[in-house]
């Protein structure tokens, strides 16, 4: 049976791949309620800011060299390192309940 409840559109300033995440989760979860849904969009900005300075760091290169010659971090790594910080604390307070992959012990089998 359908559910008949409209799922709550993602916010317009995300992402594709995170409006992508949001009607997954939205969906998966029947995450409706405005605080929930507050949490999400939180978390998923934080998504898109770490996606943005992965993708930054990836053209610049992870250190760069002073003016002195001394090699040093580039400085969008901890906008990396809080932002997928932030999103994963979302995510745990939303509490969702995530099953396990695989319930047996070991690597699953082959096809």
């Amino acid at each position: 049976m359908k559910s008949t409840t409209r799922q709550a559109p993602a916010p317009k300033h995300l992402s594709p791949e995170a409006k992508g995440r949001w009607k997954a989760l939205v969906h998966e979860y029947d995450i409706s309620d405005s605080g929930g849904l507050q949490i999400l969009t939180a978390a998923l900005e934080a998504f898109d800011a770490c996606r943005t300075a992965e993708v930054q760091v990836q053209v610049d290169g992870a250190t760069f060299t002073d003016r002195w010659g001394q090699p040093r971090p580039h400085p969008l790594l901890p906008v990396i390192r809080d932002s997928r910080a932030q999103f994963l604390a979302a995510l745990k307070q939303l509490n969702l309940d995530v099953e396990p992959a695989n319930h047996t012990i070991g690597r699953p089998g082959g096809k």
